[in-house]
């Protein structure tokens, strides 16, 4: 009867967290940042989470509006993670918002980059540069990260949305 009052408390995960989770572990892969050559600091993993993320959401793009509620979920919970992470580095309520804001614009100026390259077609380099790289990159490591992109990419295209929500992405 009172369940409304207490639905936070519920074991239930949140919307998008699946996706969302399966994002994080394809991010953590270390191959990113041994073969990639994308340095292991905090702005080199953020760069490949909002890579793949972007690739993501221009999947579900494709979805209509079905694809449109999974983009809003793992947009939220993507933000609910990002607030988390930076207020245990201590960032407090004054900037939090404009922290988090600016995270979720790189996310989605990369869905643009994306999108804008996966309709041209062909060249991978380009994009993954400027979506993984803050500097130089030595060809084998771009090739590497662009290879690695691709195949994600193809996973993504070949799976269902129901797959995608359920946190798998190949």
């Amino acid at each position: 009867m009172l369940a409304f009052l207490f639905r936070g408390l519920t074991a239930e995960a949140p919307s998008g967290a699946a996706l969302f989770d399966a994002l994080t572990r394809e991010a953590r892969r270390p191959a990113w940042y041994v073969e990639g050559e994308i340095p292991d600091t905090f702005d080199g993993r953020f760069a490949v989470l909002a890579t793949v993320t972007a690739l993501v959401m221009v999947r579900l793009e494709r979805d209509g509006e079905a694809g449109n509620r999974a983009s809003v979920a793992l947009t939220e919970r993507f933000v609910e993670v990002m607030e988390s992470e930076h207020r245990q580095l201590g960032i407090g309520d004054p900037t939090l918002g404009r922290v988090v804001r600016k995270l979720v614009g790189m996310v989605a100026r990369r869905t643009g980059l994306w999108r804008a390259a996966l309709t041209s077609g062909g060249d991978w380099a380009a994009p993954t540069r400027e979506s993984l790289y803050k500097s130089e990159v030595s060809d084998g490591a771009l090739r590497h990260s662009a290879a690695t992109l691709h195949a994600l990419w193809q996973r993504l295209d070949g799976a269902s949305l129901d797959r995608l929500q359920d946190g798998e992405i190949g």
